[in-house]
């Protein structure tokens, strides 16, 4: 049995990027992988999510392409077609993720993976034959599995999850999500873009609960143009089969309850941290029903023993796993790193798109700073007006007292590209004032944020100044 420095269980973004971090580091990786590599995040989340959702734009931007004088006629979608270019794009890159791993020297074992101590992983595979690995340092990168609500029929056929989403052979003449976080108004969206009528039920007081509530107000009056109904604050009872193939939903709230009906019923209330089976409790790894403990240089409580991603339980984002991959696989190696929490992107693929970092205007008050705010509206924006994408803003949350950016947070065309400028310069401790005096390519959608943060002061060029109180 040769010993590996590492021995990575889950190919996901962040089981494989810590893999290749690792390897060119110099040290000799195994990665363990059940299904297939890439992960929930481009098998069954991220990438195939958003190759439906480029289909439902290119069919937003055809239909509203007479208002630029380009006529194209009755439009239709073929939906087979449409997943079958989802399943290319998902083939093509897990494909490359296995080039990758060729190419670093990474040893990839297909199976299910156990701990049996704090140095050995026993790896079951397809035919049930039982392997032990030696490793001088785990790292744990299990991933995620979807939640469910308690609630009676929610094992129904007709009860799908983002799998099930995923799969479907046509698009649904209806569809209720039940959760409105980014799962449930992403799939939403697509549908609705394609055809369905859809109604989504929170049960907290907004859409995008974790989000700053004026942004998460702008998207949903934004979504409404696709006709979708989004009723929050309501509690759902019961799922029942009806009549016709339709499967009812039973919600409501303050006493009166009402039945939606609907083709399907997406359960997209979350997700939860993937610890079943991992041998957790006889390596003395702690843990709890909301994952992996973990420090700042992603160390569980046994010594060598590390976890990343979605089983730690804290941001369950492709992009802020594979980052604690990479701090994982420098630690195990003898390096210094250190996980930092306070700049992680969080997008939403919906149309417009949602887009934040940082501490919203509530939470940096509750934290005590003294918050400035600077907002600036996609309809005063140049680009926004050629695209013909004019709804939403940007909104930038500041330190009053030094100036420093503490969030942005931004709903419109192509906010999850735009908040990567906000990430860079909260890094590197940036104020409102050095985003405002960087100077901004013009026509850009980059200006608004140039904008917001100059209205962190009131400077804001493009609108009206304040009224003065």
């Amino acid at each position: 049995m040769v010993e590996k420095d590492i021995v990575i269980i889950g190919g996901g973004p962040g089981g494989y990027v810590a893999a290749i971090r690792a390897a060119q580091l110099g040290g000799k990786v195994a990665l363990i992988e059940k299904e297939e590599l890439g992960g929930t995040c481009l098998n069954w989340g991220c990438i195939p999510t958003k190759a439906l959702l480029r289909g439902a734009e290119i069919l937003d931007i055809i239909e509203g392409g007479k208002e630029y004088g380009v006529l194209a006629g009755a439009v239709s979608v073929d939906f087979a077609k449409l997943m079958a270019r989802k399943d290319r794009a998902v083939k093509t890159l897990v494909g490359g993720v296995t080039g990758l791993m060729k190419a670093n020297g990474i040893e990839v074992i297909k199976g299910a993976a156990r701990l049996v101590s704090p140095q050995k992983v026993e790896v079951v595979n397809s035919k049930q034959e039982k392997e032990i690995h030696q490793a001088r340092k785990i790292i744990i990168a299990s991933g995620s599995v979807s939640a469910e609500i308690p609630i009676p029929g929610a094992k129904l056929s007709g009860v799908i999850d983002s799998y099930g989403a995923l799969a479907l052979k046509q698009v649904p003449e209806s569809l209720v999500v039940i959760g409105a976080g980014p799962i449930g108004l992403e799939f939403g969206t697509v549908y609705a873009a394609l055809g369905a009528k859809v109604t989504v039920l929170e049960l907290l007081p907004q859409v995008l609960p974790s989000e700053d509530p004026e942004i998460a107000a702008a998207l949903e009056k934004s979504l409404r143009r696709f006709k979708i109904q989004t009723l929050t604050g309501v509690k759902v009872q019961k799922i029942a089969e009806g009549s016709e193939g339709k499967m009812l939903v039973t919600a409501g709230a303050g006493g009166e309850e009402k039945v939606f009906p609907a083709q399907y019923v997406l359960m997209a209330v979350g997700r939860k941290p993937n610890v079943e089976g991992l041998g957790l409790e006889e390596a003395g790894v702690k843990f709890s029903r909301k994952g992996i403990e973990v420090n700042d240089r992603m160390e569980t409580n046994v010594p060598g023993v590390y976890a990343i991603g979605d089983v730690t339980g804290k941001w369950l984002l492709a992009h802020y796993a594979s980052a604690q991959g990479e701090v994982a696989a420098k630690n195990a190696l003898g390096q210094e790193e250190q996980m930092d929490e306070r700049v992680v992107p969080r997008c939403v693929y919906t149309i417009p798109e949602v887009a934040s970092v940082g501490l919203t205007e509530q939470k940096a008050g509750e934290e005590g700073y003294e918050v400035k705010v600077g907002r600036f509206p996609f309809s005063a924006n140049g680009k926004a007006a050629i695209l013909g994408e004019r709804t939403g803003m940007v909104k930038m949350v500041a330190d009053g007292k030094y100036g420093e950016i503490l969030g942005v947070h931004i709903v419109g065309p192509h906010a999850t590209d735009l908040i990567g400028e906000a990430v860079v310069a909260m890094r590197l401790e940036g104020t409102a004032a050095d985003v405002g005096r960087a100077i901004h390519p013009h026509p850009t959608l980059t200006e608004a944020v140039m904008e917001a943060a100059f209205d962190v002061d009131g400077t804001a060029v493009h609108i009206p100044p304040r009224r003065k109180a």
